[in-house]
């Protein structure tokens, strides 16, 4: 049993889906989706039974006393990144929905009507916004205070504090003549914790060199030592106490 099928057990969350074909106007084949206005390949998912829908979960959650306003979450290519920062700030949502999209997309109008906001995971293109919605549910989910029994979990991580995690080590000490650093093993928490910021910073200018600007950029004193920066603040008529 995975966490959030535990978390869901123990009543942290809920989740539910919806078959937008229900709501369809057209009895027989239950098709939500017509040809686009202007041409163009592909259909686009009309606007009414999203419409539709929306207000059915709209009134449960007001049934069921939801708190607020419903957020409603667009899953589409188009949509600002999803980020760690997104997921932190969705997490205190009481209530989310997520509009998967298919075909083309979905008629611009309801997306406009229900408040939508577009959310993309990547700059590539899925079948259909399901997968998607299920990375974003997982990683918001998550930060849902007592879905992780081990809270801090969801703190020593990657883009948490702007940064690629540090690379982590288990037993043996000794594997396949690769030795876990000494430091490690040193005991001296104070030491640990400067190699691990060192680490993270090394490996966030490897392999995100984009994130490693932005947290320069917000960190410019970092390996700058001590004396220097105070030097610095009192050229700048900075307090210099450190």
């Amino acid at each position: 049993q995975g966490i959030l099928y535990r978390a869901m057990e123990a009543g942290y969350l809920h989740l539910f889906t919806y078959q937008i074909r229900d709501y369809s106007a057209d009895k027989k084949h239950h098709s939500v989706d017509d040809y686009t206005y202007g041409g163009g390949a592909g259909m686009l998912m009309q606007a009414q039974p999203i419409y539709d829908c929306f207000l059915e979960v709209r009134r449960q959650v007001e049934e069921g006393k939801g708190q607020g306003k419903p957020r409603v979450i667009y899953v589409t290519p188009q949509g600002q990144l999803f980020t760690q920062q997104a997921a932190r700030e969705l997490a205190k949502e009481d209530n989310l929905i997520f509009l998967c999209g298919h075909y083309e997309g979905v008629d611009e109008r309801v997306i406009e009507e229900i408040g939508a906001e577009p959310y993309s995971i990547g700059d590539y293109v899925l079948t259909g916004g399901e997968l998607a919605s299920m990375v974003m549910i997982d990683a918001i989910a998550r930060l849902v205070p007592g879905v992780l029994h081990n809270e801090d979990s969801a703190v020593d991580e990657s883009f948490t504090d702007g940064l690629l995690e540090y690379p982590q080590y288990s037993r043996p000490e000794v594997w396949r003549k690769r030795r876990v650093p000494e430091i490690l093993l040193s005991g001296d928490h104070g030491r640990v914790d400067a190699w691990r910021l060192s680490e993270s910073v090394q490996r966030t200018k490897e392999r995100r060199p984009e994130l490693y600007a932005q947290w320069m950029q917000a960190h410019p004193d970092y390996g700058t030592p001590k004396k220097k920066r105070k030097s610095r603040r009192r050229e700048g008529g900075e307090d210099a106490t450190d």
